[in-house]
């Protein structure tokens, strides 16, 4: 392609095919908003620069996103493409007609959105301080094209200056709504795709089947045997842990598209996906957050101190952690370790020093499955060392041997604690416990080798809830338990 068709000017030399269509890009052409990516993908990796980058919103909004050009690294082949607007696009370049981008986005990532497609004719782009939207995207447009000698798609409210002053007008994933609006002064106006907001998206975004790891909050009260007094608080430090864990489940998507989008089931996620806009994502988190600790207000202060200790590490685990060696998998062993002090607090009980022994080296297993399960789908896939995380490949074998490790040790202290004279006043029946044990050697082993085989599901927590043989498990063991009463 000539340089002269990325000049954003009259394209009078090749227009011999019908008006040109002008394609928007954020929430038109990609279900996205590159000014929130590259912000949110700066500050996932460098967020002392994201942070300084938005002094320069002082200068404009176009000098922010330049800033963020300079620094923000967007994988566009990546992106959640608008497939109902992708397939008119080739539908009408492949009937001759020029097609290009306009976009409020820096002109550097809409060159780089084009060049991948490769099929427009030129782009137009916010640069040298100009912010391309609105009426200065309509101005612009009428002095390359004409006043209506152009069609336009488009998506949000900010387009209706462009849209009265083009010949077409489409409307990209249209809400009823706006798609009425539209039509009371432009009656022709065509949808390309409704939008569909789905409540189900929410509830897989905040990722409510995770809550079951906060079940472990009644853990030492069901340890201790006092579950029926502090049943109500355990309840209350449950409905704050899970907010909380929610909350900080979609800040880390919101962090983590890059490597969402690259994992086969990742990619599905709501915000990866562009089923769900980053706005109201950045809006989402911090109310969750909110409502969580407006929760743990009801119950001790040790256990609103839990929660920040837990909160303050998770995000310690999005921004850094996560990429660092080893470190990440005892900051996740870490983090299910939280749920039991909280849950200790919520009741008042000092927590035994049996179940944090079990619970380092137990959760330790299964962050260090977690690890060799996503390496595992690597190698099957023919790809190369995971981006963004401090693993290679030819790690695994030593990975595998430490989760083995750990699993086992875990059993083994459980066995130590079955025969100490703790367990007498509790349990009627001590001897009957020793079942457990067994139980949960065959399901570690099960779990190590489902994992060698690349049978594991990413989240171990997510194979324990939904696989049918851990759930007869568990049922057995909890007959064990009631048993030896």
């Amino acid at each position: 392609m000539k340089n002269s068709d990325w000049a954003g000017n009259s394209p009078q030399d090749d227009d011999t095919s019908g008006r040109p269509i002008v394609v928007d890009l954020d929430g038109t052409l990609v279900r996205s908003d590159l000014l929130i990516e590259s912000f949110l993908a700066l500050l996932g990796a460098q967020p002392f620069k994201a942070l300084a980058a938005l002094k320069t919103l002082r200068q404009g909004k176009a000098n922010f996103k330049s800033r963020l050009a300079d620094e923000a690294v967007v994988e566009i082949e990546t992106l959640p493409f608008n497939e109902d607007v992708l397939v008119f696009l080739k539908a009408e370049h492949a009937r001759g007609r020029p097609i290009y981008i306009a976009s409020a986005s820096d002109r550097r990532y809409v060159e780089a959105l084009a060049g991948h497609l490769g099929f427009f004719t030129g782009v137009f782009g916010s640069e040298n301080g100009l912010n391309l939207a609105g009426e200065v995207k309509a101005q612009r447009l009428c002095e390359a094209f004409g006043e209506k000698g152009f069609d336009y798609i488009g998506d949000a409210a900010i387009d209706e200056a462009v849209w009265r002053r083009a010949h077409s007008v489409y409307i990209a994933n249209a809400d009823p709504r706006h798609l009425a609006e539209v039509r009371a002064w432009a009656p022709e106006a065509s949808a390309l795709g409704m939008r569909k907001s789905h409540w189900h998206e929410y509830v897989r975004a905040i990722r409510v089947h995770q809550w079951l790891k906060n079940l472990l909050v009644f853990v030492p009260a069901l340890a201790a045997h006092e579950l029926g007094p502090g049943l109500g608080a355990c309840i209350l430090a449950f409905l704050s842990f899970s907010l909380c864990a929610s909350s900080v489940y979609i800040l880390n998507d919101l962090l983590d598209l890059r490597n969402d989008r690259a994992h086969a089931r990742k990619k599905e996620r709501p915000f990866a996906a562009g089923r769900i806009p980053l706005l109201r994502g950045a809006l989402l988190f911090p109310v969750l957050l909110g409502l969580s600790f407006l929760i743990a207000l009801f119950l001790p202060w040790k256990f609103l101190g839990v929660l920040a200790a837990y909160y303050a590490l998770t995000c310690a685990y999005s921004f850094t952690l996560k990429r660092k060696m080893l470190v990440d998998v005892v900051a996740l062993a870490c983090l299910y370790g939280t749920r039991l002090w909280a849950g200790a607090a919520a009741v008042g009980l000092a927590i035994s020093p049996w179940l944090m022994a079990f619970a380092i080296f137990i959760f330790l297993c299964l962050a260090l499955v977690k690890r060799c399960s996503e390496l595992i789908d690597r190698m099957s896939k023919g790809r190369g060392d995971p981006v963004g995380r401090g693993y290679r490949l030819s790690d695994l074998p030593a990975l595998q041997s430490m989760a083995a490790a750990a699993g086992y040790v875990s059993v083994l202290v459980l066995a130590l604690y079955f025969n100490s004279d703790v367990v007498v006043p509790l349990y009627a029946h001590p001897n009957w416990l020793w079942v457990i044990c067994v139980l949960l050697l065959f399901w570690i082993s099960r779990v190590l080798l489902l994992t060698h085989r690349g049978e594991m599901h990413d989240d171990p927590v997510v194979f324990a809830a939904t696989d049918r043989i851990s759930q007869m498990t568990a049922v057995a063991c909890g007959l064990v338990i009631f048993v030896s009463q």
